[in-house]
C-alpha cells in the first residue's frame, strides 16, 4: 500500500546550482549531502514543506550519469512514494517485471514503460515538520502513449485500489489521464497522462522523451508569496487566476516552470484546490 508522495529525484550536472534555485524561489532548506551509492550520485537534499527535493549529480560512472546523457539535459528522475511495508510493495513490483535494488531501508524500482526506463523509491512513512513556501507534494506526472496499459501495469506493480482512480482531461492543454489517487480521502497520486495535441508543450515533450515523468504537483497555502517572488527573480512562471479575480489576490494554481527550478516543472495549487479536478469538487473550499 502507498501512502504518499514524499519526495522526488532530480537527474541534473550541477546540484548545487539547482538547489539554490529551489532555496531562492520556494524558502526551501538544505539538509542532508551524501552520496546514493546504487545511482552513483552526489546527493543534495532539501526540505520543501513536507517533502524532499533529492537534487542528484554524477558522482562517476553510473546511473545519473548515464541518463543525463541519455536524456541530454536534467530532468524528473524518480516519484518517491511511501508506504507502511516497503519491502512488501517492492516484491510485490518486482513479480510484476520491476527491477529492485535496496538501500539503506529504500526499494529503488525501475519498470519498463514502453521501452523506457521509469523509476520510483519507496521509503517508510515518516512524520516531518514543514519549512518554507511549499506545504507538500502530491503527484507526479507521468507521459506515456498508451494511458490504459500504463496505469493497469501501475495498479499492478504497486497493489493500487483502482475504484479510487478518476479520469481528468484538458482541452486547454491537449491531454488525456488517470489519476492514480493512493487511497480515499487524500490527493496523492501518480498522474499517467496521454498528450492528444503534439503541438502543445506537453506534446512536444512526449514527442521528444517519450515515456518519461514530466512534472510534479505541490499544495501551498503561499500561493501570493511564491508568484511575488518568481516574479521578482524574473523567473519562468505561468498563473492560473480564474477571470475576475483580482491580481492582489491568491491564483487557483500557478506553473513553475523547468529552466526556474533546475530541469523540473513544478505546479503548485491553492490548499483544496486540486479536488476540484480529483473527483470531489465539493471539498474544494471557495475563496471568500
Amino acid at each position: 500500500m502507498l501512502t504518499k508522495i514524499d519526495h522526488v529525484q532530480l537527474a541534473v550536472p550541477d546540484a548545487d546550482d539547482v538547489a539554490r534555485k529551489w532555496q531562492r524561489l520556494l524558502g526551501a532548506e538544505e539538509i542532508q549531502r551524501d552520496k546514493d551509492a546504487c545511482l552513483s550520485a552526489r546527493r543534495v537534499t532539501l526540505r520543501a514543506g513536507a517533502s524532499d527535493i533529492e537534487i542528484l549529480e554524477p558522482d562517476g560512472v553510473g546511473t545519473i550519469e548515464s541518463e543525463l546523457k541519455r536524456r541530454g539535459r536534467a530532468h524528473l528522475f524518480a516519484a518517491g512514494a511511501t508506504s507502511p511495508d516497503p519491502a512488501r510493495v517492492a516484491a510485490q513490483a518486482q513479480a510484476r517485471g520491476a527491477t529492485r535494488v535496496e538501500e539503506n531501508g529504500r526499494q529503488y524500482l525501475t519498470i519498463i514503460v514502453e521501452d523506457a526506463p521509469v523509476r520510483f523509491v519507496i521509503s517508510h512513512d515518516t512524520r516531518r515538520e514543514p519549512v518554507g513556501d511549499l506545504d507538500f507534494l502530491y503527484e507526479v506526472t507521468l507521459l506515456a502513449a498508451d494511458q490504459a496499459g500504463v496505469v493497469r501495469q501501475i495498479r499492478d506493480a504497486f497493489g493500487l485500489d483502482d475504484s479510487h482512480f478518476t479520469t481528468i482531461t484538458s482541452e486547454h492543454f491537449g491531454y488525456t489521464g488517470v489519476l492514480t489517487l493512493f487511497r480515499e480521502g487524500a490527493l496523492h497520486r501518480f498522474e499517467v497522462i496521454t498528450p492528444l495535441d503534439k503541438q502543445k508543450t506537453m506534446g512536444r515533450y512526449h514527442a521528444r522523451e517519450g515515456a518519461s515523468f514530466y512534472m510534479a504537483f505541490a499544495e501551498s497555502a503561499r500561493m501570493a508569496h511564491i508568484e511575488r517572488e518568481a516574479k521578482r527573480a524574473d523567473a519562468g512562471i505561468t498563473v492560473d487566476r480564474p477571470e475576475g479575480r483580482p491580481t492582489s489576490r491568491t491564483a487557483d494554481q500557478l506553473w513553475l516552470h523547468p529552466q526556474s527550478l533546475g530541469g523540473m516543472m513544478l505546479g503548485v495549487s491553492r490548499p483544496s484546490m486540486a479536488w476540484r479536478w480529483s473527483g470531489h469538487p465539493e471539498r474544494v473550499v471557495p475563496i471568500a
